[in-house]
């Protein structure tokens, strides 16, 4: 019995294999690099939540309108 993956909207088995071979390929520092620049991107915020809040961030997230 052959297992059905299921992705979110827009995503696919090919775009899951280029992201993987994407973080594959960076080398340590180009990895600490990444990491950095998405805490310097000004247009989403990073934020700390105890892990007992995680479901109920995730459902007001998933129910967000655009």
């Amino acid at each position: 019995m052959k297992n059905k993956t299921s992705f979110p909207p827009g995503w696919n088995e090919e775009r899951v294999q280029r992201v993987l071979r994407h973080y594959d390929t960076l080398t340590e520092v180009e990895q600490v690099a990444e990491d950095e620049a998405a805490y310097e991107d000004t247009t989403q915020t990073v934020m700390e939540i105890p892990n007992d809040l995680v479901p109920t961030v995730r459902a007001l997230l998933a129910n967000r309108v655009p």
